[in-house]
């Protein structure tokens, strides 16, 4: 994979075909790997950036906290995309890449043609709820470092949030976990600390004034963040919620071909070539 350093942190991220650029953006314990389905699977020629984040992958995995802060994360992408030559682009994020692809979208407007979010959130909006959140993750990130990263993986596996995971075939759980032990203990414990939602600022006040397209992606049975994302729809300018049936919360996992039929359609249809 190539790197590329912004802001003195080495990023690594993959690069591949053709057309208007795309930037994908993963999880909390993913990769750019975990975007290679969708790539797959895509009919559109693309020009498809996928970052590994900081903490995650093989990308760097700085000791300050305030580096994996949202607000430098979003500084970074802007900056890789430019050196990558891409004025502006589409944006597609998951879970906690759709937390920092919405930020992007709200601060760097002009960046961003259309906007995807997969199983997403603008954040917590109570000061008591954040707080509360802060303390969990805090907790969670020490479990981490003093444990390692294959409990963790275990524990972080057997949450109810990825309980429709037990859908998919195993080869494909075992290639998932793989890819997840693949990650640096002290990387995923920083990212918590410093990009965990306890610590982002809530954005549900800023929804307005997104108003570029917006497609919010989440699977039927992740009812959290399905009523999280039916409040979102309300308040975007631009925006509709596509709901996938027999789907949890990593609707790319569990139904890719669906998934990347949805994400195709509405690029086709909110800016077509």
């Amino acid at each position: 994979m190539p790197a590329i350093q912004v802001n003195e942190a080495t990023y690594f991220y993959r690069r591949q075909g053709n057309g208007p650029p795309l930037l994908l953006l993963h999880g909390f314990t993913g990769s750019s790997k975990t975007w290679l389905p969708l790539i797959a699977e895509l009919e559109t020629e693309m020009d498809v950036v996928a970052v590994d984040l900081l903490g995650h992958g093989q990308s760097a995995r700085p000791e300050t906290i305030a580096r994996y802060a949202i607000e430098a994360a979003a500084a970074d992408i802007v900056r890789i995309m430019r050196e990558l030559g891409c004025d502006s682009f589409h944006l597609l994020g998951y879970s906690m890449g759709g937390r920092l692809a919405l930020y992007t979208a709200r601060y760097y407007p002009q960046l961003v043609l259309t906007l995807q979010l997969e199983s997403s959130s603008p954040g917590i909006a109570s000061e008591n709820e954040r707080l509360a959140r802060r303390h969990r993750d805090a907790e969670l990130a020490d479990a981490i470092e003093q444990k390692g990263i294959a409990p963790f993986v275990q524990l972080w596996e057997s949450l109810p949030l990825f309980a429709s995971q037990e859908m998919v075939p195993q080869t494909q759980r075992d290639s998932l976990r793989q890819q997840r032990l693949r990650n640096d203990p002290r990387g995923l414990a920083n990212s918590l600390r410093g990009m965990g939602t306890g610590v982002q600022p809530s954005l549900w006040e800023e929804l307005p004034y997104v108003t570029m397209p917006v497609q919010l992606i989440c699977g039927s049975l992740d009812k959290k963040f399905l009523a999280i994302n039916e409040r979102m729809v309300q308040l975007l300018k631009n925006a509709r919620l596509t709901k996938v049936p027999d789907a949890g919360h990593t609707v790319h996992f569990e139904r890719p071909r669906q998934f990347a039929a949805l994400v195709e359609r509405f690029l086709r249809t909110k800016h077509p070539r």
